[in-house]
C-alpha cells in the first residue's frame, strides 16, 4: 500500500499505458514484489496533496484494505508553504502512522530530499531538516523503517530529475525503486537480492550548452513549469484536483499492467 503525493504517484516517470499516465518508483517496486512473491499492490497517492489531505482522503481507505506493508511520504507540498505549521502537521502525521502501527502494518517512512544544491528550492532546506527530524522521531516511536532520501546523495545528480526540476525522471524513479527494495531487504521484509531486479539504465552524458541555449532553456522552463505552479498557488488549486488514485484496490501488478 502506497500513500502520498506526486512522489509516490510517480510524476516524472511518464508511461501512457498507466493510470494517470505515470509509472514511478512505487509501481516499479510492486512489479518486483508481485513477480517474486505473493504480493498485491494498491497506490492511493495523488499529486499536489498535503499532509492533511493525505490523512483525510487516503488514511481510512488504506486502513480498510488492511495492508501488511505501507509506504508513506507526505509533506513536500507543505514545506513549500512557509506559513504551514509543521509542528501541528506532524502531530497529525504521527497519528496517521500510529493507526497503521496499531493495525499491525509494517511501515516505511521517507525523509525529505536535501535541496542544498537546488537554486530554486535551497531556501526550504531548514524546514525539510525539521520535517526529517520529526519523521525520525515518529519512526522511532512506532517502529517504522526509514527510507533516507536526505542521505542518498546520488539523487543530487541533475540527470535523475525531470525537466520541471521538481520531480524525478524515469532514471530517478528506477534508482528510488532499487533503494526502497534494498531497505526492505535489509529489514527482512523482502529478499535481500530483489533490489538487483530493478533495471538501471545508463545515465546520459552531461549536456554542454551554449550561454544562449541555457537562457532559452531557462525561459522555456519558467513558462512551462514555474508560471503554472505559481498560478496554482495563487488560485488555491492543485495539479491533482481532477485526478483519482491510480490503484485504489489491490492488484497484482506486472510490467505490462495498465
Amino acid at each position: 500500500m502506497a500513500l502520498g503525493d506526486s512522489f509516490t504517484e510517480g510524476v516524472g516517470d511518464v508511461d501512457s499505458t498507466r493510470p494517470n499516465q505515470m509509472r514511478g518508483w512505487a509501481d516499479r517496486v510492486a512489479e518486483v514484489l508481485c513477480a517474486e512473491g505473493d504480493w498485491e499492490y494498491a497506490n492511493l497517492a495523488v499529486r499536489g496533496k498535503k499532509i492533511g489531505q493525505v490523512i483525510n482522503q487516503q488514511l481510512d481507505q488504506a486502513l480498510a484494505l488492511s495492508p501488511d506493508l505501507v509506504t508513506i511520504y507526505a509533506g513536500g507540498n507543505d514545506i513549500l508553504r512557509p506559513k504551514a505549521d509543521l509542528d501541528a502537521l506532524m502531530r497529525g502525521y504521527e497519528g496517521m502512522v500510529r493507526r497503521f502501527a496499531e493495525a499491525g502494518s509494517k511501515i516505511v517512512l521517507f525523509t525529505g530530499f536535501d535541496t542544498v544544491e537546488s537554486p530554486l528550492f535551497s531556501k526550504t532546506r531548514p524546514r525539510t531538516a525539521i520535517y526529517n527530524e520529526k519523521v525520525r522521531e515518529i519512526a522511532d516511536q512506532h517502529g517504522a523503517v526509514i527510507a533516507d532520501y536526505w542521505r542518498w546523495r546520488e539523487f543530487s545528480d541533475i540527470r535523475y530529475w525531470a525537466v520541471d526540476r521538481l520531480h524525478m525522471n524515469e532514471l530517478g524513479h528506477a534508482l528510488m525503486a532499487a533503494k526502497v527494495l534494498e531497505v526492505l531487504g535489509t529489514q527482512g521484509i523482502t529478499d535481500e537480492n530483489w533490489s538487483s531486479k530493478i533495471q538501471q539504465p545508463s545515465l546520459p552524458d552531461f549536456a554542454v550548452n551554449s550561454r544562449g541555449e541555457k537562457l532559452r532553456q531557462e525561459l522555456g522552463w519558467a513558462k512551462e513549469h514555474l508560471a503554472p505552479w505559481v498560478k496554482r498557488r495563487l488560485t488555491g488549486t492543485s495539479s491533482g484536483d481532477s485526478l483519482s488514485a491510480k490503484y485504489p484496490d489491490y492488484i497484482r501488478l506486472t510490467v505490462d499492467a495498465n
